[in-house]
């Protein structure tokens, strides 16, 4: 059974690793500045309940698979970093709430959940949170299943403020290259956080 004494932590571990930046908050930003709240909140939803679904699934045995089969997490990795390139170069080129029905569209609600799994962050979340508060003794499915339903209930407040955070960059970017300049900035910071990735 679950040490209920673990839930606090394991509340801020998963607020503390949600809220701070990475390619989820990264995207959203760019995708609030560039679409809006509203047209953002598939892509929050796909992060909300694409990556509680990811722990169960990494929880309950896919991380075995990939220690047994190194190259399945070898070849996600690059399919990962290729995806995260592209998406980068979609933000670059994003243009405002004025153009976007020319210039792009944001993630739909499954492209936001797919992207967990080349999320390199996601997997470092994910690993880190069933290696600290699952225990030896414990129900594995039970104990997984909390977690998953902990970051459930945590990730949307989390990425919802990041999206607001770029609405309301959005609305202080009036000019067009002013909002070029932005979406290159955001998609930089993007290409940034692979350079752990490519270290390792």
């Amino acid at each position: 059974m679950f040490q209920f004494d673990l839930l606090v932590p394991l509340a801020l571990f998963a607020v503390t690793m949600t809220i701070t930046p990475g390619p989820n908050t990264v995207m959203l930003t760019a995708s609030g500045v560039s679409f809006g709240f509203r047209r953002t909140l598939p892509h929050m939803m796909g992060i909300a309940l694409g990556f509680p679904l990811m722990i169960l699934a990494v929880g309950l045995g896919l991380g075995r698979l990939f220690e047994a089969y190194p190259q399945i997490h070898g070849g996600l990795k690059v399919a990962g970093m290729g995806y995260l390139l592209w998406l980068s170069w979609k933000i670059a080129t994003a243009g405002g709430t004025a153009d976007t029905g020319a210039r792009g569209k944001p993630l739909n609600f499954l492209q936001a959940a797919g992207f967990q799994w080349v999320n390199p962050k996601a997997w470092i979340i994910a690993v880190g949170a069933i290696a600290t508060y699952t225990t030896l003794q414990g129900n594995v499915v039970a104990e997984v299943g909390l977690i998953a339903l902990v970051f459930a209930l945590v990730v949307f407040p989390c990425v919802a403020v990041w999206t607001a955070f770029g609405t309301a960059i959005g609305r202080l970017l009036r000019s067009h290259r002013a909002r070029t300049l932005f979406n290159w900035s955001m998609a930089a910071l993007l290409v940034a956080s692979l350079l752990p990735i490519m270290r390792g």
